[in-house]
């Protein structure tokens, strides 16, 4: 049976999209569609996710843009950004006081999201000490988000020589962020770019004394801060 994703799920997976640098850029003609994007990201047909995008667009929570792209509201966005608040607060309680790893806590986080009532997260977080980041390295405060979006570059778009730290790691698919963690590629790791072959599609980066290739999609997944 395939698998059902919650409002919430969609309203983070297109927070994600909707705020690549920091200002909302919304998708115009010539790329794709939010609704495809999003049925990649989730996994499911483009047929569900435009079904929910529609649904999202009745309750208020997207609208539709000058080129019909789909827009988070003021609602939408208070929403989404409570929502990904609260997903980022669980990892850290999964990590910390369970003892789950950073891959593993952001599958159960989203199984556990509609679990905790507001003053519940509210109560979590101030017994883990107010956590500035989850596990992967994105803030749990969105603002902050916002302002260091505009300083980081998926490892994608570095040139040969360049040198960067890694300081996030994109979350949506649960087998590719188990890789990062395998291949040590994690949040404060320092490496330098060897050779970028976007023909070849991938990166061959030097991190630790070592030299690996890293494949087009997993560059485009590690958010780094350039030297």
């Amino acid at each position: 049976m395939a698998q059902r994703h919650s409002v919430d799920e969609y309203l983070e997976t297109i927070w994600f999209l909707a705020f690549p640098i920091g200002e909302y850029r919304p998708t115009t003609t010539g790329t794709p569609t939010l609704a495809s994007r999003v049925a990649e990201m989730l996994g499911v047909s483009r047929a569900s996710a435009g079904e929910m995008l529609k649904r999202l667009e009745k309750e208020g929570l997207v609208e539709r843009g000058e080129h019909k792209e789909a827009i988070l509201t003021e609602t939408g966005r208070e929403r989404a950004e409570r929502v990904v608040r609260r997903h980022r607060i669980i990892e850290r309680l999964l990590t910390d006081f369970m003892g789950y790893t950073a891959a593993e806590a952001h599958v159960h986080a989203d199984e556990l999201g509609d679990t905790f009532t507001d003053d519940m997260i509210e109560r979590m977080e101030e017994k883990l000490g107010h956590p500035e980041r989850c596990p992967h390295g994105w803030p749990v405060d969105t603002d902050l988000e916002q302002r260091e979006n505009r300083e980081l570059a998926p490892l994608s778009a570095l040139e040969q020589g360049d040198r960067a730290t890694i300081v996030r790691l994109a979350e949506h698919d649960g087998e590719l962020l188990h890789w990062f963690y395998d291949q040590g590629l994690v949040p404060g790791t320092k490496l330098q770019v060897t050779s970028a072959e976007p023909a070849a599609g991938q990166v061959v980066v030097r991190l630790n004394g070592d030299e690996r290739s890293i494949g087009e999609k997993a560059a485009g997944g590690l958010f780094v801060r350039p030297a």
